[in-house]
């Protein structure tokens, strides 16, 4: 017997089965019910909500963060023959006219928008007319992950897509995420009120990926032109600032490495050629800052390179992500140095001064929790065990170690005992009755080498992870002596660490 959905799939995409996970998410939609699709950067979330439509010759409303991923996606599914459009701010009077048209006539199959677009009277109207014409097949937010203030990328907007259960009560809605720990889900049902819904969540590990992390050198460029050099297909290089960005894309354009920019900063137009050049030549390399990739659909990018340490161990994972979606081997590696976790602590903290946060304002608990991620990215970064196995436990997945990552495969030294150092910090902890990292470091190192300040505030670290000192959460990295490391200064184990 000929399957109608797998013949679908075949006429659309081009594809001879579907890839793990999305058959019982597209089966659930079609029988209208609520679903939650964890599946991995290259795990095909887009057809999870495509397909019916297709099917069904309807419309899916799908609710996306960026008008640069809502373009891109339309543009695709137009080169394959599919009616998408995009709604967003910038359709003019003609356009807004012809989709509207296009929908009076179901002429139209997916129609993405940003979740701000839904804060417009025409754009409720729009829904209203579509829903009166019975031609709403489903609801997709992607980028679920967004409406969790435990998520690493949250958006405030997002919180409001509660209502799309008030606006359209009988249609099933479908959420999608690459990356959602426990605690994300869980808001993710919540906020959007999703009824028994079916969650098809799948691992995020990457078999085909190669993690590393390495301390960036004083002069980054040498590296960087090294494993740019040696990558396959597009090179996808992230920089923290607008302003690194086009300093990153001039240097290695100077150094022989043609390399273009991309960030919010630019005009649109500067934009959508950078978009196209990354998408259409042969082997590209793309500066950008981290926002640059959700849904970007290069299937060769050889390598993701971080030029700064990532906000988040969850968003890291997406960012990295974006290599390797066609298979292949795929490089993801890291250059931070200790100084970016303080830059992105200040960065946080700043977020919150200019609103007057107090400690009992709701904004300071996702605040601090950006502080503790931040805290936890440092350790992935810094720690001796497996790269991959601590990413996938930061979203709640226990794995082996991957065998392929720098760490697992390094020789190690002989690791020493730190015993006697970790006393020295806890007792100067205990008699300060707390203390900021810098000056724990530098009055440990009493006008030794800078060196010898990096080393005492490495072990620092470390106790933090070893819950011997608690940090807070403030930015300040402000440290005290937690229970577990009185009861060390009483009595004292080994502490046996490689460094």
């Amino acid at each position: 017997m000929v399957d109608p959905l797998e013949q679908a799939l075949q006429r659309h995409f081009g594809w001879a089965g579907f890839r793990p996970g999305q058959r019982p998410v597209v089966e659930a939609l079609l029988a209208g019910r609520d679903c939650l699709a964890v599946l991995p950067t290259g795990g095909g979330k887009s057809l999870c909500f495509q397909l019916p439509a297709l099917v069904r010759e309807g419309l899916v409303l799908v609710v996306s963060p960026l008008v640069a991923l809502m373009q891109d996606q339309v543009r695709q599914l137009q080169q394959r023959g599919i009616a998408a459009a995009c709604l967003h701010r910038g359709l003019g009077g003609p356009a807004w006219q012809e989709l509207r048209s296009r929908l009076a006539d179901n002429r139209l199959r997916l129609l993405y928008l940003a979740p701000e677009r839904l804060r417009h009277e025409a754009t409720r109207q729009l829904l209203d007319d579509v829903l009166e014409r019975g031609q709403l097949v489903a609801l997709a937010v992607d980028e679920a992950h967004c409406i969790s203030a435990w998520g690493h990328d949250f958006r405030p907007d997002y919180r409001r897509l509660g209502q799309l259960r008030s606006l359209c009560p009988g249609v099933p809605l479908v959420a999608l995420s690459a990356t959602a720990a426990p605690q994300v889900r869980a808001d993710i049902i919540r906020l959007l009120q999703l009824r028994r819904p079916l969650i098809q969540v799948r691992s995020a590990r990457r078999a085909n990926l190669h993690y590393a992390m390495e301390r960036r050198p004083a002069d980054p460029l040498p590296r960087v032109l090294e494993v740019v050099r040696a990558a396959r297909g597009a090179a996808l290089i992230y920089a923290r600032t607008r302003r690194s960005v086009e300093q990153w894309a001039d240097r290695l354009s100077a150094a022989g490495m043609p390399a273009i920019a991309y960030h919010a900063g630019m005009d649109p137009e500067c934009r959508q050629l950078a978009l196209e050049h990354f998408l259409q030549q042969p082997r590209p390399v793309l500066v950008a800052t981290v926002a640059f990739g959700m849904g970007v659909d290069r299937p060769d990018v050889g390598l993701v390179l971080h030029l700064d340490l990532p906000a988040s161990p969850e968003g890291y994972l997406q960012e990295s992500g974006r290599a390797g979606r066609d298979g292949l081997p795929g490089r993801c590696l890291v250059l931070f140095d200790p100084a970016d976790r303080r830059r992105l602590a200040r960065a946080i903290r700043a977020a919150g001064q200019p609103h007057g946060l107090q400690p009992a304002d709701p904004e300071m608990p996702r605040l601090e929790l950006a502080q503790r991620q931040l805290r936890r990215m440092e350790a992935v970064a810094e720690g001796e065990t497996c790269r991959e196995q601590a990413l996938l436990l930061a979203v709640g997945e226990l794995a082996p170690a991957c065998g392929r990552c720098d760490n697992c495969q390094a020789e190690r030294s002989a690791p020493r005992d730190w015993s006697a150092r970790a006393l020295r910090v806890l007792e100067l902890l205990e008699e300060r009755r707390g203390r900021d990292l810098n000056s724990l470091a530098v009055e440990l190192a009493d006008g030794a080498a800078e060196s010898e300040e990096e080393r005492w505030a490495w072990l620092a670290r470390r106790l933090v992870e070893e819950d011997l000192i608690r940090e807070s959460d403030d930015g300040v990295q402000r440290l005290y002596v937690r229970p577990a490391g009185q009861r060390y200064l009483r009595q004292p184990w080994p502490l046996h660490w490689a460094a």
